[in-house]
């Protein structure tokens, strides 16, 4: 309870401290006013961009833009003297001196400013608009990755470690304030990718692909209900511009290889976007070691399992995709895509293994040494399309909006294993199994909203959902006697698992008071669900899923916002898939098809503040209660039955309902520009507390810490340094404790030929060839604890090539037909 009070006292302080803030600016009623027009039609220019900057010390005071009149306001200036520059694509900007705010009070008239177009044809454009990295929304955060130095000739994972309230381990397991369950999407769509292995699809996805990731920590009721940690979606390249234009990138190094191909083509309302990338993370070898305790109490004997050795590991994966846009006038837009994917990893292992048993007066009664062989392979081939189109009327705002989606996944696994006695030839046990299978799923969704006023938006939708899972195991044992590897059906088996999920939502947002900006919505969604799979039934269930956004505004650069949601995880294909993994029969891995969904509660109490000289800092208070929470869990067994086959002193991991989880802490992210340095960092504390349901209720405190910093410097002749360092403390889990993280990264990039060219290099942990990674494991009669040594050092060189031919046009952005000839 101490911390809700502590919660309200921090909104109380925040309201008084900047609500006195808010007043102060209030006072400043100064302003600059004018008019842009073309010079040669001396017709208005409506989106002129207009900056107002301090002219001793060049700078940026205030932005704005002209309205569809040509004329613009620019307000709260404080006395000074400023230089105004007015500018828009494809016309030569104009800047003016001298201009005098004698006090707070003054009002400046620049009449009108004309502007002269550039030549009709440009062979050769370079169009920059440089977004802050970081933007902080309402609903969202947004992290601009095209000017992320660091992460070049990287992949998704290496751009997710930067953006803030997001946390990854070294194996690239996610967390978003605290919670792993998240709903990731591609350009706002699911994908099959995701639901085989995660890791696998971020990690194949090459830097140079994303334009930018959007985190939505409180989704409001548009959104799927899916995910109880948020929504990480990731926006691909595109290009809406006039002309032929397209981009070329690719990368060598040590540990990753990358390359990527866009091509864009658009002529008049027609567009074509053509990507192809492709991307290899060499094989590299992580030594390992486990010593491993268990007691068995019945025959008052304890085991000490030793095992040590190496496991080699790759992966790859490539990605094509194609999309049209067709504006048949400027009220109506249709837009199809197709895509296609591949990812797949490999890992081989050599573990030396000695087994000790002692009775219970510590006699020693049997030391046996091992030699075991694995080989584990995972891969997905995915097919993704879409058809949407969209309607808006004659009133601003209001749209309808219809979109078709589909994801056509083929995932599928397989293992080999033996394990042979020390001095011996032939294997004494070994197993074999192929796991292929498929995950399809159809999504429709009508989307409608109405703004009653200028102040109150209605939005409403309905969406069906159905999704087919089916997963074939196909296990073979090895037969000693022949050396020959047979069918068993007893562990063999086909499942089938069909999800049909019907949704509907209304949200409002609205203005209270003129204070308080409002937006709340509920979804209701109802998942029938049905598998297949021996002794298992999945019941039906509804969900009613309410969420509301509460902010103020000071300011333009000042908000207070407090935001709740309600959201659900259901499984997906890799959690509820039974494929057992007996790569190392001591530590088994499956799925587990009686999975339930997890429910979750969050609540999030920010503060943003945008600084003058374009920095900006964003703090939260986060609260996250998560019932039926989904977690990794191990179960020790002396004797373990599959099928025919009996395995003595295993432990098994499964995905289980473990209980209730507590997310309590304090986010902080920041950036601030000083002259050519840019300095960026984002801090998490956390408080996970854990209630285990499955062990009488026995609660775990842990205290989860993340800190980053990023610095980057801008040098002459457009030479840029930059210097990255993580780190993620370690933390107890519910059956131990979850090693630590220290990362850092340096990299050079220069850009030449107009901008359109750059090369770069990284190298990360360059003075360590190794992470160490310590984990501890420990159940009532089973304690472990393991070492891996993960080769973490890394050189790269990228390349990168920007070429076209761009056409201007000043119409609205909007239409997306705002890059076209420019007029005579």
């Amino acid at each position: 309870m101490s911390r809700y009070i502590y919660s309200f006292i921090l909104v109380v302080l925040f309201n008084n401290v900047f609500a006195q803030e808010a007043l102060h600016n209030q006072k400043i009623n100064s302003q600059i006013t004018g008019k842009v027009i073309d010079s040669s039609g001396q017709k208005p220019i409506e989106y002129a961009t207009i900056t107002v900057a301090d002219q001793q010390s060049k700078k940026i005071i205030s932005r704005g833009t002209s309205d569809a009149s040509g004329s613009f306001l620019i307000t709260g200036i404080s006395a000074g003297t400023y230089t105004v520059v007015a500018e828009f694509i494809g016309y030569q900007s104009k800047k003016i001196e001298n201009i005098i705010i004698y006090d707070e009070r003054s009002s400046v008239s620049l009449n009108v400013i004309s502007l002269t177009p550039s030549s009709n044809t440009l062979t050769s454009v370079t169009v920059t608009t440089k977004a802050p990295i970081v933007e902080n929304k309402i609903d969202k955060i947004i992290y601009n990755v095209a000017n992320d130095v660091t992460s070049q000739g990287g992949v998704a994972l290496d751009v997710l470690k930067k953006v803030p309230q997001i946390a990854i381990d070294i194996d690239g397991n996610i967390e978003l304030q605290g919670d792993a369950n998240i709903r990731f999407l591609i350009n706002g769509k699911p994908s099959s990718v995701f639901g085989n292995s995660l890791t696998d699809a971020l990690s194949s996805i090459p830097t140079s692909q994303i334009k930018s990731i959007e985190v939505i920590t409180n989704p409001g009721a548009k959104y799927d209900a899916q995910g109880t940690g948020g929504i990480i979606n990731i926006i691909l390249k595109d290009n809406k511009m006039q002309g032929f234009n397209g981009s070329i990138n690719c990368s060598v190094g040590t540990r990753l290889e990358n390359s990527s191909v866009n091509l864009n083509v658009r002529h008049n309302n027609f567009g074509v976007n053509i990507f192809f990338n492709g991307n290899a993370q060499l094989s590299s070898r992580t030594p390992n070691s486990q010593n491993r305790l268990s007691m068995d109490t019945i025959e008052q004997t304890s085991t000490n399992l030793l095992q040590n050795g190496y496991t080699d590991f790759k992966r790859n994966g490539y990605q094509s995709g194609i999309g049209f846009d067709w504006n048949i006038t400027k009220k109506n837009i249709i837009t199809v895509s197709l895509g296609y994917s591949h990812f797949d990893n490999n890992s081989s292992s050599v573990i030396n293994e000695e087994q000790i048993t002692k009775d219970v007066n510590n006699i020693l009664l049997s030391d046996i040494f091992s030699l075991r062989n694995s080989d584990s392979r995972s891969r997905i081939n995915s097919i993704d399309y879409s058809l949407d189109y969209k309607k808006k009327f004659k009133k601003e705002g209001e749209e309808l909006e219809i979109l078709y989606n589909a994801s056509l996944g083929k995932p599928s696994s397989s293992y080999i294993q033996t394990q042979t006695y020390q001095d011996q030839t032939a294997s004494y046990i070994g197993s074999t199994s192929n796991n292929p299978g498929t995950d399809n799923e159809n999504d429709i969704s009508i989307d409608y909203s109405y703004p009653v006023n200028k102040s109150l938006l209605l939005e409403t939708g309905v969406k069906t959902t159905f999704e087919n899972i089916n997963s074939v195991a196909d296990v073979e044992v090895l037969d000693t006697s022949t050396s020959k590897y047979l069918p068993d059906s007893t562990q063999s088996y086909n499942l089938n698992y069909k999800t049909r999920i019907y949704a509907g939502y209304v949200s409002t947002s609205f203005s209270l008071f003129k204070y308080l900006d409002v937006k709340a919505g509920m979804r209701y969604e109802y998942t029938d669900a049905s598998i297949d799979f021996p002794n298992t039934s999945v019941p039906s269930y509804k969900s009613f899923v309410p969420s509301f956004t509460l902010s103020h505004h000071f300011n333009k650069n000042n908000f207070l916002k407090f935001a709740y949601s309600h959201r659900i995880e259901r499984p997906n294909y890799n959690e509820l898939n039974p494929f057992i993994n007996l790569s190392d029969p001591y530590n088994i891995t499956k799925g587990n098809p009686l999975l339930q969904p997890e429910i979750g509660n969050n609540f999030e109490l920010g503060y943003n503040k945008t600084l003058d000289n374009g920095g900006n800092i964003y703090v939260a208070l986060i609260e996250r209660i998560n019932t039926d929470d989904i977690k990794p869990y191990t179960f020790f067994y002396t004797t373990y039955q599959i099928g025919d086959s009996t395995y003595n002193n295993v432990s098994v991991t499964t995905r289980e309902n473990t209980g209730t989880e507590y997310n309590s802490g304090i986010m902080v992210s920041g950036s601030l520009p000083i002259n050519k340095l840019s300095l960026r960092s984002n801090l998490q504390l956390i408080q996970q507390r854990n209630i285990d349901n499955l062990e009488q209720g026995n609660i775990t405190i842990g205290y989860k810490f993340r800190i980053n910093l990023n610095a980057a410097y801008q040098f002459p002749h457009n030479l840029t340094l930059e210097l990255f360092g993580n780190y993620n403390s370690a933390v107890n889990s519910v059956q131990g404790r979850m090693p630590q993280l220290a990362t850092y990264t340096f990299a050079l990039r220069k850009q030449f030929w107009n901008k359109k060219a750059s090369i770069g290099f990284t190298a990360t942990n360059p003075f360590n060839r190794y992470i160490s990674q310590v984990t501890t494991l420990s159940t009532v009669n089973y304690s472990s604890y393991s070492t891996r040594e993960v080769p973490y050092r890394s050189f790269g060189i990228s390349f990168s090539y920007k070429f076209g031919k761009l056409e201007f046009k000043k119409v609205k952005e909007d239409d997306n037909n705002y890059l076209n000839d420019l007029p005579n």
